[in-house]
């Protein structure tokens, strides 16, 4: 994980295991540098409430307080190149910050950490209130802080994608002729440096297509992914229609209570965001016409059915239990136990979610048939459909996982019933909150006790999260 710190003036850390993670992951600060404040005490009573608030068959002995989400945000998922095209990463991220402090009247200044998500690095400088400490994580799309740190601090997670501005980079050439053009002392030395500046300037540096440990576009990774997991082109078009169908349904139905209007004043028109604009139902015959779209001629995703490139952000309040009743807030979840795993990008690269289920709820002490909802995140059609395939697999769990017979298959009636990041879209910084967001919320809304959600990410990594039900009396 690459960390990096805007704007940081004063530190207000609340725990040692955090400062001790501080000074190795930012070398220049140091641990004497670092404000200590001690709030929680740990007698032994509190510790017997808390390990008596838990699943009675949970497996694990929680030595941290109970961390909620509190609520969860986000702007409406566009369309690159849309509706957000004249704004800036900062502008959609400040609007999902700003919702979510109206949303939940916290007093910002109390905050103790701000953890943004962005993968395409194009950003400007920021002013932030002293005692905050901001986390810029340029990585994959999860919730990303860790909660050993959330259950010592109030703060808020959250991400931001706008892909309709690429940080376009001008070639090395072109850089260094600029960059020797302002030591040039001579009309004839500028006249060359300008002449080579001129020859190369429409040779721009453009962001890699291609994944960064397999040099392979992700596409081509879930095509070969499919294929290895018998899952046909009919059973992606039939998963992408169900996928926008469902999104479709949630949003005319008033389910998605996490999307916040957003309203543009820039540009020559002003206009209002309130929906996701990329949700389109189409039929099976239209999905069928349309090409493979990376292994040609004989591949089976589609511009159909595939996630597409997405602008939006969203933000998260989370905080210990304790600290959300003492200052007034309903939590909406525990969240209860996060795991990572990596696997073989090379073959694997998009079937995490099929590692850390599994292991998920065995150190949780659950089964399927305890999970009430799955937020599982939509890459491919085919990548999900793999997935569901190599954990009901015998061959598979055996072979890869050591199990001694296969996990067993989600049951689909309980998985991405509002939607997914087929339909919805994919901002890739803002698509873990968005996750988060609609496994709580559909916990409230079915009235379900456990939730589980995995995503794949680059690098042939993965995350799973357990959330549990907030009672809400």
């Amino acid at each position: 994980m690459t960390t990096f710190l805007y704007t940081l003036k004063m530190i207000s850390v609340k725990s040692s295991a955090v400062k001790m993670h501080l000074s190795r992951v930012v070398p220049c600060l140091s641990v004497q540098s670092l404000e200590y404040r001690s709030i929680h005490s740990s007698s032994t009573a509190n510790q017997q409430a808390e390990k008596a608030s838990l699943p009675s068959h949970s497996r694990a002995q929680r030595t941290i307080p109970n961390v909620v989400l509190v609520d969860a945000v986000r702007t409406p998922f566009v369309v690159s190149n849309t509706v957000y095209k004249e704004l800036m990463a900062v502008d959609l991220q400040r609007h999902a910050l700003r919702a979510l402090v109206d949303r939940t009247k916290i007093p910002f200044m109390i905050l103790d950490i701000l953890s943004v998500e962005l993968l395409f690095k194009n950003a400007r400088p920021v002013t932030l209130p002293e005692k905050l400490l901001l986390l810029l994580v340029f990585r994959t799309r999860f919730l990303h802080i860790p909660l050993l740190w959330l259950a010592y601090l109030p703060g808020i997670a959250g991400g931001v994608e706008l892909l309709s501005d690429f940080p376009i980079r001008y070639n090395r050439k072109v850089r260094s002729a600029m960059i020797d053009l302002q030591k040039a002392k001579t009309f004839g030395d500028r006249l060359s440096l300008a002449s080579t500046i001129a020859k190369n300037i429409l040779s721009p540096e453009l962001p890699a297509v291609a994944e960064y440990t397999t040099n392979e576009v992700m596409g081509t990774s879930g095509d070969r992914l499919a294929a290895a997991f018998g899952v046909s082109r009919k059973e992606q078009d039939d998963y992408a229609i169900r996928s926008h169908t469902l999104a479709a349904k949630a949003a005319k139905e008033g389910k998605l209570t996490d999307l916040v209007p957003l309203f543009i004043d820039k540009g020559k028109k002003k206009s209002t965001i309130s929906a996701d604009n990329g949700v389109r139902i189409s039929t099976p015959e239209q999905l069928a016409r349309l090409k493979p779209a990376f292994i040609k001629p004989h591949g089976t995703v589609t511009a159909g059915n595939a996630s597409y490139l997405t602008d939006g952000a969203s933000a998260a309040l989370i905080t210990t239990e304790e600290y959300a009743l003492q200052n007034g807030h309903k939590p909406r979840a525990f969240l209860r136990d996060t795991m990572f795993v990596a696997q073989d990008p090379k073959d694997q690269l998009l079937l995490s979610p099929a590692y850390v289920i599994p292991k998920l709820l065995e150190k949780a002490g659950l089964k399927l048939q305890d999970i009430d909802v799955f937020e599982i995140h939509e890459a491919f059609a085919g990548q999900i459909l793999a997935n569901l395939n190599a954990m009901d697999s015998d061959w598979f769990c055996k072979t890869y996982m050591n199990r001694p017979a296969k996990f067993g298959r989600v049951p689909i009636e309980k998985m991405n019933l509002w939607g997914g990041s087929l339909s919805l879209g994919h901002p890739f910084g803002a698509t873990g909150v968005r996750l988060v967001a609609h496994a709580a919320n559909r916990l409230i809304a079915e009235g379900g006790r456990y939730a589980v959600i995995a995503a794949c990410a680059a690098g042939g990594h993965g995350v799973g999260m357990l959330v549990e039900a907030y009672p809400q009396k």
